[in-house]
């Protein structure tokens, strides 16, 4: 595994980082928890001793689950969370059962990083991760009327408080990210970025290269599309939100699946998976500090962590891109 500072925080993260949005449950379908614990263990010891939840995924339930795998060996783990994102449930409802529970819920999600907010929102995910201090805490998403210098002041305040080690945000534009710097030591953002999802490369990644930040790439698989496992016939479940994403229309995975073809050979000299492909030649792309990879089971989270021992050859790196630069997906609604 490849090890690397986050930003200019000194945090040393491992190149592929443990995702735990989906052991959460919400959006992905349900969550056994067992295994989700027992992935988090494999995984790190493959090497992958970063972490990346919040308290949505599984309204609080990931969080929670981190905080049992680390349990007794919590300085040997950096964990990252997030704040922002709230929901209204009634009791402690961490999962849905049926698609009806599943929209209930949707529709009480929402926006909110008012200071007071923001500080509660910390010591929740601290009793949550059962430690007294969170390595990178993340404002997941900008909104709202709340001004960036108010959300900026809490992180400083947290970070004075010694709760945080270092402060970030999420799905921020190079707007709103260059104003967030103007605050406090921003080090780095989460952002969506794949293969088939570049679109950060045009002005955020040339920023953050410049000032020395982080990216910490999500969905580098795009949601599992770039696997090559699915095909065009495949049910996704109800409640999974993959069933509204344009990658998964008949057309795009026909696509995608031509584009892994033409690249499965240089997985093969490798003795490697695709997904395993995917997650090597993003994390050796400029500006992308760590790829976040999602497990639910020890054998899933080997197989992300095995991705960053690849060693791929300047002609291989150029006929992925070449190859990249030929796909053509229909992304209309």
């Amino acid at each position: 595994m490849e090890y690397r500072e986050l930003g200019g925080s000194g945090i040393q993260v491992s190149a592929i980082t443990f995702g735990a949005w989906a052991i959460g449950g919400f959006m992905w379908g349900g969550s056994n928890e067992k295994e989700a614990i027992r992935a988090i263990h494999h995984a790190y010891d493959m090497g992958m001793t970063t972490i990346d939840t919040a308290p949505i995924y599984g309204m609080g339930l990931s969080e929670e689950l981190v905080g049992q795998a680390v349990k007794g060996n919590r300085d040997r783990f950096q964990i990252f969370t997030k704040f922002g994102i709230k929901w209204n449930t009634r009791g402690d409802q961490h999962q849905f059962r049926s698609q009806k529970d599943y929209e209930e819920l949707m529709n009480q999600v929402y926006l909110s990083a008012r200071k007071e907010s923001i500080m509660q929102e910390c010591e929740d995910s601290l009793r949550r991760l059962g430690t007294d201090y969170i390595d990178y805490y993340q404002h997941h998403r900008p909104g709202g009327d709340v001004p960036v210098s108010e959300v900026m002041e809490a992180l400083e305040k947290l970070k004075d408080q010694g709760k945080i080690r270092a402060a970030g945000v999420s799905n921020y534009s190079l707007e709103e990210m260059q104003d967030a710097s103007q605050s406090i030591q921003i080090e780095a953002n989460q952002l969506p970025y794949s293969m088939v999802k570049r679109e950060i490369e045009r002005e955020i990644i040339p920023w953050v290269v410049q000032h020395h930040k982080g990216v910490i790439a999500y969905s580098p698989l795009q949601r599992g599309v770039l696997t090559g496992k699915y095909t065009p016939d495949h049910q996704l479940s109800q409640g999974d939100h993959r069933r509204d994403s344009r990658f998964f229309k008949v057309e795009n995975i026909k696509k995608i699946n031509a584009f892994l073809s033409k690249i499965e050979p240089i997985a093969s000299r490798h003795q490697a998976s695709l997904a395993q492909l995917v997650l090597n030649w993003t994390i050796h792309q400029p500006g992308i500090t760590v790829a976040l990879a999602g497990a639910r089971n020890p054998e899933q989270a080997e197989d992300n962590a095995r991705a960053a021992d690849i060693q791929l050859t300047t002609q291989e790196m150029n006929h992925i891109n070449t190859q990249l630069e030929k796909l053509e997906l229909d992304m209309e609604a």
